[in-house]
């Protein structure tokens, strides 16, 4: 394994878990038929995955960031260049991760091949004795959730907060210890259709006094209805962020998270937090691919 770029001062945030080489097919007037051939010159190619996206987020921010992961070449010279210091978990011959993104105004579909991420927890769990960060993010599903538990008190007894954004992931809701995972991080963030189906409720509202029930903080993205923190004894609310023309909303996600775990590094508010979270992702959405769109303020507003 390469060893990671240094950096100095001490790290903020540390996130861990998948990345990939986007190909996002966007602006798409729709998504071709069964059988069908949908040509279009509006094609980008982009860094992506959780992961990155959310350390760049947070790095343009300001944020002293660390990504670990499998990383190709072109993925440790955009973290170079965003200045975010990394640890390269790919080993030599093993293949790099890529998606393929189609994008229309109202909807995306998406085929990934996973390259060496699904080697990626174990080696992940590996290199956490050498990780010192005041927060640390993980963008992966956890298999099984009772190892990962285990690992969280760790980070806890280090003096480490994390949060953890799943994505989807059908298998993940029927391990019987979701719950006590979920409820033993610091902040845990879904969008709307995860808060459904990882409460096994059918309607968000159902849902949400489910989450409410959570010990911790529970972050739901509502999209164009801005978000949401519940369970820890907070039910807030707060608006979309900046109006935009959106081209593409791959990674837009990610970005939020990115926007709320700066603001909250840097002492700000929940409400401040799911704001800027907000206007992250909401701007990552003015250009294709996860980082495009992303301000470059280094700094919070």
């Amino acid at each position: 394994m390469r060893r990671p770029r240094k950096i100095t001062g001490v790290i903020e945030l540390a996130t861990a878990g998948d990345t990939f080489e986007d190909f996002v097919f966007y602006g798409l007037e729709r998504l071709p038929a069964a059988g069908r051939e949908l040509k279009t010159s509006s094609l980008v190619r982009s860094p992506g995955g959780g992961a990155l996206i959310t350390a760049v987020a947070a790095a343009r921010l300001g944020v002293r960031c660390m990504v670990l992961s499998a990383l190709d070449a072109n993925i440790e010279r955009v973290l170079r260049s965003e200045r975010v210091a990394f640890r390269n978990l790919r080993r030599a011959g093993e293949p790099s991760a890529v998606t393929v993104a189609l994008s229309t105004p109202q909807d995306r579909r998406f085929v990934t091949f996973e390259g060496s991420n699904p080697k990626l927890p174990s080696r992940i769990r590996g290199s956490l004795a050498r990780i010192r960060a005041r927060h640390l993010h993980f963008a992966f599903i956890p298999r099984p959730c009772r190892r990962w538990i285990a690992v969280v008190q760790g980070l806890r007894r280090r003096g480490m907060t994390t949060s953890w954004d799943f994505g989807w992931d059908d298998r993940l809701a029927k391990d019987p210890d979701l719950w006590r995972l979920t409820t033993t991080l610091d902040l845990l963030f879904l969008n709307e259709d995860e808060a459904r189906f990882y409460a096994r409720r059918a309607s968000l509202r159902s849902a949400i006094a489910r989450w409410r029930d959570a010990p911790n903080h529970v972050v739901v993205k509502l999209g164009a209805a801005g978000s949401r923190v519940i369970g820890g004894g907070i039910d807030m609310q707060a608006p979309p962020g900046s109006v935009v023309r959106s081209i593409d909303s791959t990674g837009a996600g990610d970005a939020f998270d990115g926007g709320v775990l700066a603001a909250l590094l840097r002492g700000r508010s929940l409400r401040q937090a799911l704001a800027l979270g907000n206007r992250m992702g909401a701007l990552s959405t003015r250009r294709p691919g996860g980082i495009a769109g992303l301000p470059r303020a280094r700094r919070l507003s």
